[in-house]
């Protein structure tokens, strides 16, 4: 069992890390107003954005799955880290050293041989220390000089191999597992993470003689490696060999150079999308930074949640470009259509390149020059023209049932076309390929598109965002109760929530000792009293002035249950329907005195039927009758005192 980090160095890392720089990493964002950014949700698919950041209270909270808390919530669960992993890599980023309690209290010791570093760390450790074994080893021994030669066949010299980190993994056998064992890594760690392999001989190291490219996640640690077969006598045919799944490795969402080319990406609304590494690599010296390529497997969903949260690919916008580039042969191709299989997940324009002489772009490079890549991409087709035009390369359309049944196939592709001011342009061009009447082929496009079955299958993110969680505060099946979400039709619980805004986000425009005077029951919703009892619990407003925005929030957050966090961070987000002062960047004087005053008649008028509902069930002679007349008659004066006020 790990040491605890020592809570004060906890909450030194959330008040010196910027959360809108770690969102940065994964999700394009915008200034959304009143100090909010606003971007595409990491967490479900979305066509608008509705994940909104407070830089300065150091919250996130998406409004449309209902995901949020603080920097190590984010971290969590966009990286699925523990709790300790998020800290650590926080702290790692900032060079900032942890401190950890001596014992957890149940009298384990801390975990591995890491220093108290978590699972997922020690196997990123590890990864960064075998990239750093790997490129030494191309760049200093004798034995990769094959590797060495292989890079400069393809153009790269020693500038490009060191930029992208490119190594040589040496052929004996057990030279990277005995490396990583001198630095203290354990041979489980080491098999966990896929760099070793067991067998019946004992341990090998998972990739021998080859030339390996480190394989990077979006923030820039090494997660897994892509390595090339060079050697004629190696007895694995495969030409590539990728890291398997690991806990920190999954192919199907990892895109190599992404984390080189996501700044690129973000400002120019463009990616790129090439075959392998070296295209990659080509690409980028070229000058087309926006170039990745997928590891092992077909280009998916997985990829396409990633980019679009950096293209900021949303309607409503200019629209993004997403360009595949692909070999002219069969197998470009059918990959090609593959990709135009998922074309209507984006709202990006999606185009296909293919080299005149079916070059892949490190080809291109080598033999024409950074120009000709650069045209290359420029000079793509949109998606659905490479479409049509590969499915009516099946077909003889000199024969007349042939181009009947061409018709019929590439309809449903112009039908699908999403801007619509281009179809009409396509109907007469595609009857003209096709060599059939202009109105004939219109109507066969308007049946395509008026068939529900058009769609069947589409994917269920597609289906909007309430599917991803049940309804609010309901509880399904093997998940522990929630506390129920504010009916907000209610107009005092929306009061409530307004006023909760403020005492999260503005706490110095309040009266402290006036609402701070509110008590927990005078709160309607449940999930509202118990933020206000947290609230409390922090010392009350009164306590909010000697803290920062963020240490602000995270106090209260510390003192609410677990389940709660969610709307702390919703409301510490949340926009208030009011335009702020210019001045102060504050909600106007008057819009928060109405909501503490509202939600203060709100809770004299509960404590005034709950007083006349006792007195109607009292005997005339009971004691208790005088006093809750008397109770009424002071309730009903600071009632009136109040709406005085209000006036």
């Amino acid at each position: 069992m790990a040491g605890l980090i020592k809570p004060e160095d906890v909450q030194a890392v959330k008040e010196r890390t910027s959360i809108d720089d770690i969102v940065r990493d994964h999700v394009t964002l915008r200034n959304a107003g009143m100090g909010s950014l606003k971007g595409l949700c990491p967490f479900h698919d979305e066509k608008t954005p509705s994940f909104t950041v407070r830089p300065a209270v150091g919250a996130y909270h998406c409004f449309g799955c209902g995901e949020g808390g603080d920097v190590i919530s984010f971290v969590m669960a966009v990286d699925h880290l523990t709790f300790s992993e998020a800290v650590e890599r926080l702290a790692g980023r900032l060079g900032m050293e942890l401190r950890y309690e001596e014992s957890s209290g149940r009298g384990g010791p801390r975990e591995s041989e890491g220093g108290g570093l978590g699972k997922r760390s020690r196997l990123v450790e590890a990864h960064r220390a075998a990239a750093e074994f790997y490129h030494e080893t191309l760049i200093t021994s004798a034995e990769a000089r094959a590797g060495r030669d292989f890079l400069r066949a393809k153009g790269f010299t020693s500038g490009p191999a060191v930029h992208f980190g490119v190594g040589y993994a040496p052929g004996s056998g057990t030279a990277l597992a005995d490396h990583l064992r001198d630095k203290g890594f354990t041979l489980d760690e080491l098999v966990t993470g896929g760099l070793v392999g067991r067998g019946q001989r004992g341990v090998y190291d998972r990739f021998r003689g080859r030339v390996v490219w480190p394989i990077r996640d979006i923030t820039g640690d090494t997660v897994g490696f892509g390595a090339r077969r060079i050697h004629d006598d190696d007895r694995i045919a495969a030409k590539y060999l990728n890291t398997s799944e690991t806990p920190i490795y999954k192919k199907t969402s990892v895109l190599y150079g992404l984390d080189l080319a996501k700044k690129a990406m973000a400002q120019q609304r463009r990616a790129v999308i090439v075959e392998g590494y070296t295209d990659v690599m080509a690409c980028h010296l070229a000058g087309v930074e926006t170039a990745v390529a997928t590891c092992g497997t077909s280009f998916g969903l997985d990829h396409i949640k990633a980019l679009r949260r950096i293209l900021r690919d949303e309607p409503g916008t200019s629209p993004a470009r997403v360009i595949f580039t692909f070999d002219g042969d069969a197998a470009g191709q059918k990959a090609a259509m593959r990709a135009f299989e998922q074309d209507q997940r984006w709202a990006a324009q999606s185009f296909v390149a293919v080299a005149p002489a079916g070059q892949d772009p490190n080809e291109l490079w080598q033999s024409s020059g950074s120009e000709a890549v650069v045209a290359l991409v420029e000079g793509a087709v949109p998606m659905f023209e490479f479409a049509v035009r590969t499915t009516l390369d099946a077909y003889e359309l000199d024969r007349p049932e042939e181009r009947v049944q061409a018709m019929r196939a590439v309809a449903p592709i112009v039908a699908g076309i999403r801007d619509r001011s281009l179809r009409p342009e396509y109907v007469r061009s595609v009857a003209g390929w096709l060599g059939v009447d202009v109105v004939g082929f219109g109507q066969e496009v308007a049946r395509a598109g008026a068939d529900p079955g058009r769609h069947a299958g589409r994917p269920p993110e597609h289906r909007g965002t309430g599917e991803r969680h049940g309804a609010a505060g309901e509880t399904q099946p093997g998940q522990a109760p929630t506390i129920p979400r504010p009916d907000l039709r209610d107009p005092v619980v929306a009061v409530e929530r307004q006023l909760l805004q403020v005492v999260l986000q503005y706490p110095g425009s309040l009266i402290a000792e006036e609402v701070d005077a509110i008590a927990v029951e005078g709160f309607r919703a449940p999930a509202h009293r118990a933020l206000w009892h947290g609230v409390r619990q922090a010392g009350g407003v009164a306590a909010s002035g000697a803290l920062s925005a963020r240490g602000w929030t995270d106090a209260v957050a510390g003192h609410t249950p677990p389940v709660m966090a969610p709307m702390v961070a919703e409301l510490a987000v949340a926009p208030l329907p009011v335009t702020l002062e210019p001045g102060s960047g504050e909600p106007p004087v008057k819009y928060v005195d109405s909501l503490v005053w509202r939600v203060m008649e709100a809770t004299l008028a509960q404590r005034i039927a709950d007083a006349m509902s006792a007195l109607q069930r009292a005997a005339p002679d009971d004691p208790e009758t005088r006093r809750l007349s008397e109770q009424l008659v002071v309730l009903h004066q600071e009632r009136a005192r109040l709406r005085a006020r209000m006036e």
